[in-house]
This record gives structure tokens, sequence and C-alpha cells, in this order.
């Protein structure tokens, strides 16, 4: 049994279930206002954030007893079923607020984009692990897949939701990168998203709205975005060095919009501070160094590429967010992984976690087997 444990790389493991826990009390803390005022229940939203946390933890525990070469069989049917559920969004999905980003199964609702993410590094790690031997070749090597890519990053921008997109973009980059393509076609391709993300901005009043707003929000407060951003300062302000104390945060109280998704982290630095943002920063510290090291010893090129592209994703949807409540860049609406509110973020974050953390076991028997024959 203790032989068993020990190929489990418990370090990533414990640090994310930290995390999660960490978000499940912060989720119960910034929402029981907005819960009382929807249903009277204080405990509205964490309950149901508990549904999800008890799937995504079953989930996990199956996705990390299942060798992840698998899936390499399972992407032609992943792309495909990605597209048909992006084009269904846009079909019959429910919509909010003026986006149409939601596929509703009787008091489930899913957010299909967020699963789209996963998918899409799937799909690249397995078609350029196999192309690694080209893939300094553009037309060959480097673009076909990105067909594909481009093809769900139109789907989910009809929805209309950029920030998702421009994240599918940079899932995309983040496994070409990866594979070692030219830095010139590199540059090619981040040039072109970079132009056609800044005019999908540029082009829509709103979004627009949202780029001058975070520049300079006390001379936008009527907007959304500069309104939000003068809350999410204020909160983080008001915590100081140690903060209000858990469940203290004033802001919260109907000031800062969306307290318990994308907006959670000022929450958490009004109530514990400094404190508060060193465990969150710290914790993804931590999984971004055992992913790492995952991807390094990983003994295949899909191994290597699927760690590597997750964990770093991981990271930069933490930094965007992180960015974007802090006013260092436009709002996004990308949440923080872990720790916000969202069955679909928190399902597929679990899930992606069992797949670096079964590359991780993987790793970790090959290196205890050397070791048992060394010794024999």
């Amino acid at each position: 049994m203790n032989k068993q444990l020990e190929r489990y790389d418990w370090i990533m493991i414990t640090t994310a279930f930290l995390l999660i826990s960490f978000g499940l009390l912060m989720v119960y803390s910034a929402s029981f206002p907005l819960g009382i005022d929807i249903s009277g229940d204080p405990y509205h939203f964490l309950k149901r954030q508990l549904v999800w946390f008890v799937l995504g933890t079953f989930l996990f525990f199956i996705v990390l007893h299942i060798p992840y070469r698998f899936y390499r069989k399972l992407v032609p049917y992943l792309v495909l079923l990605s597209l048909v559920v992006l084009v269904l969004v846009l079909l019959v999905g429910e919509e909010v607020k003026g986006a149409q980003r939601w596929l509703s199964f009787g008091p489930v609702t899913i957010q299909p984009s967020e699963f789209i993410k996963l998918a899409v590094i799937l799909y690249l790690a397995h078609v350029y692990s196999n192309k690694h031997k080209y893939i300094d070749q553009f037309v060959q090597g480097v673009l076909p897949p990105l067909i594909i890519v481009v093809c769900m990053f139109g789907l989910i921008i009809l929805q209309p939701d950029l920030g998702t997109a421009a994240m599918v973009l940079l899932a995309g980059g983040t496994i070409v990168f990866l594979s070692g393509a030219r830095w010139f076609h590199l540059f090619i391709l981040g040039g072109l998203s970079a132009g056609v993300v800044a005019w999908l901005a540029f082009e829509t009043p709103y979004r627009m709205q949202r780029l001058i707003a975070f520049q300079d929000p006390f001379s936008h407060q009527m907007d959304s975005g500069g309104y939000q951003l003068i809350q999410a300062y204020i909160a983080m302000a008001h915590g100081g060095l140690t903060g209000t104390g858990l469940g203290k945060s004033a802001q919260k109280m109907h000031y800062l919009p969306e307290p318990h998704t994308d907006f959670i982290f000022p929450v958490i630095v009004e109530e514990l501070g400094i404190f508060g943002l060193l465990f969150v920063v710290g914790c993804f510290l931590v999984l971004l160094w055992r992913g790492f090291i995952t991807g390094v010893h990983a003994s295949d090129m899909f191994g290597k590429l699927l760690a590597f592209g997750i964990t770093f994703f991981f990271m930069f949807q933490a930094l965007l967010n992180l960015m974007a409540v802090s006013g260092m860049m436009p709002i996004t609406g990308v949440p923080l992984p872990f720790i916000s509110y969202g069955g679909s973020s928190l399902i597929v974050s679990m899930i992606s976690l069992g797949i670096v953390a079964n590359i991780a076991r993987k790793v970790k028997t090959e290196r205890l087997r050397a070791k048992k024959e060394e010794v024999a």
C-alpha cells in the first residue's frame, strides 16, 4: 500500500486541494449577502459550489488513474464534440446579460467554452507531438492544426466572449511554442492573434469602454468597468496588511460587482490582507513548480506538452485574473482557477489537475522502477 501511495505527487495534490478548500471558504464569505438577496439563503452559492466540488473530486480521482496516453484515442471525438457543442450554444444556448454562453439541462447549467480550453490543449499536444520532427515547417507542421483552433475561436466570439476566445488562442500558442516552432513563425502567429483580438476589442463599444476604463477608472466611474475597478481598489486598500477579518468585507455588501466570481481576489485581500494574497500566489507557484518538474521528466513528447500546456495555462489564467482585478490590464472575465465561483471552471480545473497528476504518477513510477533496478 505504501509503495502505491509514494507514486503520487502529494505536494501537487495537497496544494491544489488546499487552494480549492480555501476557494470554497471564500466563495461563501464573498457571496452570502448576494445569496440572501436571491434566495434568502446565505449558503446559496456555497451549496452549489460544493456540489460541483464533490463531482470534480470524483472526476479527479478517476482521471488520476487513467493513463494519459489514452486521451490520444479520444482526440478526434473531442474535437468533433467541441465544435458541435459550440454550435449548439449559438442555436439553443441560454442568454444572460446579452451573452449566449451557456447550455441548460434542467437545473444544471454549464459553460461549454471552459471545456474547450482543455480540449484545445489535448488536441494540439497530440498533433504536435506527432509533428515534432517537422515542426520547423510552417505550412506542413505548424499551420494545419491551428485551423481547428481558429474555428473554435470564431464560434466563441459569436457568443460573444472575447476573454475566453483569447484564452483559447493563448492555449494554442502555448503548445506551439512548447513544441519547438521557429521564432519567426511564433512572431507571425503572435502578431496575427494580437491584431485580431485588438480589432475585436476596439470595434465593439462595450469592449472599448473597458479598455478606456482600466486606464483611468476614476474618470469613468459611471461605466461598469471603471466602477468595478474602483470598488476593487477600495476593497484591497481597506484590507491593508492584516485584513479586516474573515467574513468582514465591506465591499462585497453590494458595492463590488461579481465578488464571488471574477472579482473574488479583492475580497480575499480585503478580509485577509497580505497573508491571503501570499497564500494564493504561493499555492499557484507551488503548482507551477510541480507541473514544470512533471513536464521536464515526462518520458514522451505528448506527456511533456500536456503537462507543460496545462500547467502554464493555469498560471496564465491566474495571472490574467490578478492583473485585471488589480487594474494592470482590461477586465477580461477570466476566473481565478480553483477559487472563483463557477461549476464549469472548477470541473475543468480538477479534470486538468487529474491529467497532470497522472503524468506525475507515471514519472514517479518510472523513477522508482529505475532506482529498484540500480539496487538489484
